[in-house]
């Protein structure tokens, strides 16, 4: 982990996140009064999420090949507070966006940094963009018992699934995510 990056993300996540509770807030979007654009975007988000879990080495490459490093450094820190931002607006909204959508964006910024380095950041950036539920916590769209719920199979889930991609092909593991994330993406769409 890099907390650099970390704090990057951070400067722009939390404004992010703090902002778009706020306009939920003056839009009295509440409980279950999501619009239906709510979920449209959702389902769209988790289809770029997909798709950047399968195309995120080739975006490595791609930036690695054609961005010259001076170009590259005079927009890193910017770059990752925008980032940082964006994620903070889509994860208020959707709930999607720190790991696949974040990874993305580290991926084609950090290019000289370890990939595991970068997702022990983007990991770490999802803690203080934790303010989006406590302003869903405030709107009043906050399921407890779903919460509840979430919690006791996440932890099973969270073992099982580290002792499964340990053995696992990266590259396996990845398509099985994407996967998921494309058949419900296009049901939230209503495909």
């Amino acid at each position: 982990m890099d907390w650099k990056i970390t704090a990057r993300l951070a400067c722009g996540g939390v404004p992010g996140t703090t902002l778009t509770s706020a306009v939920l807030y003056l839009l009295d979007v509440h409980g279950g009064a999501s619009p239906r654009s709510l979920n449209v975007i959702l389902g769209m988000m988790l289809l770029v999420s997909a798709a950047g879990m399968l195309l995120v080495r080739r975006l490595r490459w791609l930036t690695v090949r054609h961005h010259p490093s001076a170009f590259a450094a005079r927009l890193l820190v910017p770059g990752t507070v925008l980032a940082g931002f964006v994620l903070g607006v889509l994860v208020t909204l959707t709930s999607v966006g720190a790991g696949a959508l974040g990874m993305i964006v580290l991926v084609m910024l950090y290019t000289d940094t370890p990939i595991d380095r970068l997702v022990g950041s983007d990991i770490a950036h999802a803690v203080p963009l934790t303010l989006a539920g406590c302003g869903h916590w405030l709107l009043g769209s906050v399921n407890w018992t779903l919460v509840g719920l979430l919690l006791i199979g996440s932890v099973p889930g969270i073992v099982l699934g580290n002792h499964l991609s340990s053995r696992m092909p990266e590259h396996v593991g990845r398509s099985v995510v994407a996967a998921i994330l494309t058949v419900v993406g296009t049901r939230m769409l209503g495909v």
